[in-house]
């Protein structure tokens, strides 16, 4: 039996906020619009919802068309639907971010309503198409947020890491200086990485290499490890 419905109805799409490291900073991947509205301008990467695929779904097929991965880091960030977002018409959007290791086998190709992608990093974001500037901001508040509370910074590591290497993704991403010795002492503390046999080698003595513990309750153990 069809339905057919007396209102119209709003078209759906997504758009995702990818962040990796790379260069010492965070970055987050933009694409270059092809076609208008916008065109020529920096957007997130993002699309239509088809009519046969779930929000993540969606999510995930825009950002393996973008960088080539078909998994990551994904998480529902909010939903924005102001009438006036998008000039074609009355759209919502499902916005997300991910987070990619930065040694992740990712390619950088803009899709097919992209003219090109580009990494920038996050503090020197060109002005971006529709309402992508505010998405953009609210993705690193909730990240910041996340990472005083959670182990979601272990998302950007590689699966061994120096902590070193941790402290230093920690205050790329906070934009401050966190005390080496409180810092050490907290994420130690917190039982949610475990040390490996294994050495890093390089200037300087070798560092111990650590891994973070798949099965530690990090919402709770790692909660305010960085007020």
């Amino acid at each position: 039996m069809e339905y057919t419905y007396d209102h119209p109805r709003p078209a759906l799409t997504v758009d995702i906020v990818i962040f990796t490291l790379r260069e010492n900073r965070l970055q987050a991947l933009l694409i270059q619009r092809k076609d208008d509205p916008f065109r020529g301008m920096w957007a997130l990467p993002g699309g239509f919802v088809h009519m046969d695929e779930s929000l993540e779904d969606a999510a995930l097929r825009e950002m393996e068309e973008e960088t080539g991965l078909k998994e990551a880091y994904l998480e529902q960030l909010y939903t924005y639907g102001a009438p006036e977002r998008d000039p074609r018409g009355r759209v919502v959007t499902v916005a997300y971010f991910a987070l990619i290791p930065a040694d992740a086998p990712f390619r950088r190709e803009g899709g097919s309503d992209a003219a090109q992608a580009q990494w920038c990093t996050v503090s020197e974001l060109p002005p971006l198409a529709f309402d992508h500037t505010e998405i953009a901001a609210y993705a690193l508040r909730r990240l910041r947020y996340k990472l005083e509370y959670s182990a979601v910074g272990f998302e950007l590591l590689p699966d061994e890491f120096t902590l070193t290497e941790l402290q230093y993704t920690y205050e790329i991403i906070l934009g401050e200086k966190l005390d080496k010795r409180n810092f050490r002492r907290r994420i130690l503390e917190a039982n949610i990485i475990e040390p490996t046999p294994q050495r890093r080698t390089g200037e300087g003595r070798p560092a111990r290499l650590y891994r973070y513990q798949p099965d530690a309750v990090a919402e709770v153990k790692a909660r305010r490890l960085f007020p």
